[in-house]
């Protein structure tokens, strides 16, 4: 079972420009990880940065772009179907994962735990859209292979951190999971729910999904994951009211990180220590009146920035000083 105990991580995008400087922000954590970094270049951003070897996509640099053929799926798909046996089909491209092979150069020996991460198939279902601007996850083929490519792309990043750590794990970045439930989405709940739950069955080590969204909390909760990384900033006060998914799921061993430091610098600014510490608390505290007590709480959480952040006018400033005072809440939390 995994431990929680107020450990901090972060989902894995930097602001940075600098590979050094971002390594040594990862490495600050008590669950470390390889930075993604698009505005190093964009194949950094993880739609580019997974879509390698996917058959019918076109990533343009120069447009910054990632699109899906149908006529180039049906040129690639028989190319696709013969190398998917070999893993090395599905490694990180040097070109788009800067960081990576430095990641696994580190001593990384004094951690519990390490993490990689992948952008999710539903995100980048929903995201890469076809000649007539339709999400490709609406075609049940295309989807059907996306779900197997991200498969193995995840299964190659694991063995390779697995390689240098006992206890690593690759979690799913779903941004896109806040919009299949809406009324413009063609793809169903039930759809969903049984194919990502499928998905998830495959993908070795712990299973994490991380968004920053407000989806239905039930979907993730219900979906036999290990770890849930939610913007608790945010969103907090709408995931303890699914009081009876969220007791099922930590009574079963998962871990909620909960991202309760904002990382936008005019949000960052107007909180502390104290601030943010005394919020996660209160979302506790909601929790303690539906039966679920703060050991149980402590014992299943970890902590986290809010989101990612590549907006903010100060740089990595801001994205460094949201780390500082995330380590300073966890400590808080612990000396309690």
């Amino acid at each position: 079972m995994l431990s929680g105990k107020a450990l901090t991580t972060a989902m894995g995008i930097l602001p940075h420009k600098e590979l050094q400087d971002a390594q040594k922000l990862a490495l600050s954590l008590d669950i470390p990880f390889w930075p993604q970094l698009p505005h190093f270049r964009f194949r950094e951003d993880m739609y580019a940065q997974f879509a390698e070897h996917f058959p019918g996509i076109i990533i343009d640099e120069i447009k910054r772009s990632v699109v899906f053929s149908h006529q180039r799926f049906a040129e690639e798909i028989d190319n696709y179907l013969e190398n998917s046996a070999l893993p090395e089909y599905f490694a990180l491209a040097q070109e788009s994962s800067a960081a990576f092979n430095g990641f696994l150069q580190e001593d990384l020996s004094a951690y519990a735990m390490i993490h990689g991460q992948s952008v999710g198939p539903i995100s980048f279902g929903l995201k890469i859209c076809d000649e007539e601007r339709k999400p490709m996850i609406y075609n049940d083929f295309v989807r059907e292979i996306l779900y197997d490519f991200l498969q193995h792309k995840v299964t190659w990043q694991y063995n390779q951190l697995k390689r240098v750590h006992a206890n690593p794990f690759v979690w799913l970045d779903e941004p896109g999971l806040e919009m299949i439930f809406n009324s413009l989405s063609a793809y169903t709940y039930e759809a969903a729910f049984g194919e990502y739950s499928a998905f998830l069955s495959k993908l070795p080590g712990p299973k994490g999904v991380h968004l920053c969204g407000n989806p239905d909390w039930a979907f993730l909760l219900n979906a036999k994951l290990d770890i849930l990384s939610v913007d608790a900033f945010s969103w907090g006060h709408i995931l303890v009211r699914y009081v009876d998914e969220v007791k099922e799921f930590l009574k079963r061993g998962g871990i909620i990180s909960w991202g309760i430091v904002p990382t936008l610098t005019g949000e960052l600014n107007l909180e502390t220590t104290e601030t943010l510490t005394n919020r996660l608390l209160q979302l506790w505290k909601f929790l303690n009146q539906h039966g679920l007590d703060d050991d149980l709480l402590y014992e299943r959480s970890w902590l986290a920035p809010s989101r990612c952040c590549l907006i903010n006018n100060d740089g990595t400033l801001s994205v460094q000083n949201s780390f500082a005072l995330l380590r300073e809440i966890s400590k808080s939390l612990r000396s309690r």
